[in-house]
Formats: C-alpha cells, sequence, structure tokens
C-alpha cells in the first residue's frame, strides 16, 4: 500500500509546474499568473541559471526540429573546417517524414551555409548532409549527439536523427534549457541561428536558393532575439527554443507541444509581459483548448504507467 501512493505521489510531482528560481527577474512576482499555452515550457535566467518557470518540464516528448540545435553543437564542436565544400548526397535511408528540399542532389556547398539554413530555415536535406560528412559517417555523428547530451546532463534525452524527424527523439523541457545554455555560449550558432535571410550559393552546378528564418520575431524591432530554433511534427506540435532579453538579462525559453504555428510565439510575449507586469495576458480559446486535452491525455498516461508499475510490483512480491 505504501508503495502504492508513492507511485501515486511520484507521477503527481511530475505534473506539477516547477517552482520559480532565484531571479532578480522575478522577484515579487507570482508564478501563478503565469499562464502558457504550450503543453511543456521551461524559462531560465540565463545570467544566474535559475529556472524562471517550469509546466510539466521533466516529460521526455518529441522534440522535431529543435534537434538541430544539438546537431549544431556537434558540427561546431567537432572543429572540421566550416568553409569546406561539401557535396549533397542521396539520402542513404528513407527519411521517417515527407523530407522535401529544393536543394539539388550532387550540388555543392560549404559547411557554414548548410548548418546557417539548417538553423534559422530548419533544412532538413542540409542537416543530414551534416551528419553524413562528419569524421566516421552518420552513425558516427548520432553517436556523438547522444554523448553530448549525456555530458549536458540531459538524462532523459535521446536523438536517432540530425534533423528531427523521427519522432524518437525525444527530450523533456528541462533537458533542453540544458542544450540551451550550452548553445547559448557559442556564438557562432547564437548568429546563424539568427540570420534573418541568406541567400546560398551552390556550386556544380552554379545556382543559389534563398532562405527566411523561420521565426517571425527576429524581424520585429521589439524582439532583442538572440538565440533561436522553431520545430514542428505531428507527434510534437509546435515547438520553440528562443532566448531573448527581458529587461537587460537574457532570458531563455522552451515551449513544446504547442497548438498553432504563433502559439509558441505568443507564449514567448507572455513570459515577457509577466516579467514586466506581472500578469501574462490572455490565450486564444483554440489554443487552450488543446492545451488542456493534451494534458489530460498526459494525466491520462501516468496514471496508467503508475498503475502498471503497481501491478508489476505487486506481482513480483507475489
Amino acid at each position: 500500500m505504501v508503495r502504492h501512493w508513492l507511485t501515486w505521489l511520484f507521477c503527481l510531482l511530475i505534473l506539477l509546474p516547477a517552482g520559480a528560481g532565484a531571479s532578480p527577474l522575478t522577484e515579487g512576482l507570482d508564478t501563478r499568473n503565469l499562464e502558457l499555452a504550450s503543453v511543456h515550457s521551461a524559462v531560465v535566467d540565463l545570467e544566474t541559471g535559475s529556472q524562471i518557470h517550469g509546466k510539466h518540464a521533466q516529460t521526455p516528448v518529441p522534440i522535431a526540429s529543435i534537434t538541430k540545435v544539438m546537431t549544431a553543437l556537434v558540427v561546431l564542436e567537432s572543429d572540421e573546417p566550416l568553409d569546406e565544400y561539401l557535396t549533397i548526397l542521396e539520402r542513404d535511408r528513407p527519411a521517417p517524414v515527407n523530407a522535401y528540399s529544393r536543394i539539388r542532389i550532387n550540388s555543392e556547398a560549404t559547411r557554414r551555409d548548410l548548418l546557417r539554413i539548417a538553423l534559422m530555415s530548419s533544412e532538413n536535406l542540409a542537416a543530414h548532409q551534416l551528419a553524413r560528412h562528419h569524421p566516421g559517417g552518420y552513425d558516427a555523428f548520432i553517436e556523438a549527439m547522444n554523448r553530448k547530451a549525456t555530458l549536458l546532463g540531459m538524462n532523459n534525452s535521446r536523438f536517432v536523427d540530425p534533423a528531427g524527424l523521427s519522432s524518437k527523439n525525444q527530450s523533456t523541457a528541462a533537458d533542453l534549457t540544458r542544450l540551451m545554455r550550452a548553445a547559448w555560449k557559442n556564438e557562432t550558432l547564437r548568429e546563424l541561428s539568427t540570420t534573418r535571410y541568406h541567400t546560398v550559393h551552390f556550386r556544380s552546378p552554379r545556382y543559389q536558393l534563398r532562405y527566411g528564418n523561420t521565426n517571425v520575431l527576429v524581424h520585429r524591432r521589439g524582439w532583442p532575439v538572440r538565440l533561436t530554433k522553431t520545430g514542428y511534427l505531428n507527434d510534437a506540435g509546435r515547438c520553440l527554443m528562443m532566448v531573448t532579453r527581458v529587461d537587460d538579462r537574457p532570458v531563455g525559453m522552451v515551449f513544446l507541444n504547442s497548438f498553432g504555428k504563433h502559439t509558441p510565439l505568443g507564449d514567448a510575449g507572455r513570459v515577457r509581459r509577466w516579467i514586466r507586469t506581472g500578469k501574462s495576458g490572455a490565450i486564444a480559446g483554440a489554443a487552450k483548448r488543446y492545451e488542456r486535452r493534451q494534458v489530460q491525455a498526459l494525466r491520462a498516461r501516468e496514471t496508467q504507467t503508475a498503475e502498471n508499475t503497481h501491478k508489476n510490483s505487486m506481482e513480483t512480491a507475489q
């Protein structure tokens, strides 16, 4: 009986939002007034390293193209030359979902350009090429991603592809704040991810393609975005990792499983509004209903897991 109740308590604690950390930004603020539409979220003060807010932040879920931040870290820390031209190879394995790309097979682009468009424009084939041309090849790259996750203390994270096309790429909002801190320290990664527009000049044959940033906030003067990555899969919902400055302090935000394209951007605005005024503001009805359905499903899964754990423990005891 004691074990049964402990299991239920553990599951309840997972579902409860985390408390605020010690950050000057949140002095006098009540986290209960911060209402977000994303199912999973984590907000940190990057100057102090403290967590400002967490919501279902310990639950592993698909993270879609947020994956590419880890891909970028592995590439940059490999010290492979960024100005080296790489040949665009045919995929040697099928993509988990539709991965259309405008890039021509057998043409060439620099590693820097491929990394830039993978981050700013979420170009999936570019991310795949970065892994293919890694020392040791694709499998070695995936191993490096998971090894880096372990080094960062991302204990509830797993990577199986470099683009985030597989729903088996999973992490938690809390783990992703660790990745975000590491990315924040890399000036090249910050610059590449926040590029507004970029034209890639390919060769063999010679042609060019223009790309735009998938985060519209980089185009707005009122948003000093210093790091960004968006993501989307059916299984992951809309996702966003972003660092901006609020009252001249770097604030990192992770939003997972949001309803619509603009929902995580709205959550970023709600966080900033809450820090400045103490109130986060309204959430659109459709986004709120989606969040409630997803949370109910999450609780049902956690309850089922707890019941299965209890059943297995009882059978083992017998």
